[in-house]
């Protein structure tokens, strides 16, 4: 497994912490990377060209890239 180093808001860190608090996911490291599969699961919802996805991930409003 690599490791990766990323820079997010305290607010988005304190509401990880508080999921692993209340034993929604193990560790902070499980819960980032269930949240990046879910990514990429809905990043890979079907069989577009890489450029199809580029243009309807513009024109949609994504939830997980809220700050």
């Amino acid at each position: 497994m690599e490791r990766v180093t990323l820079r997010i808001p305290k607010q988005q860190i304190e509401e990880v912490e508080h999921m692993v608090e209340t034993g929604e996911y193990p560790n902070r490291s499980e819960a980032i990377r269930s949240a990046v599969r879910e990514m990429l699961a809905e990043y890979d919802t079907g069989p577009e060209r890489p450029s199809e996805k580029r243009k309807r991930r513009r024109r949609n409003e994504r939830t997980w890239a809220k700050v």
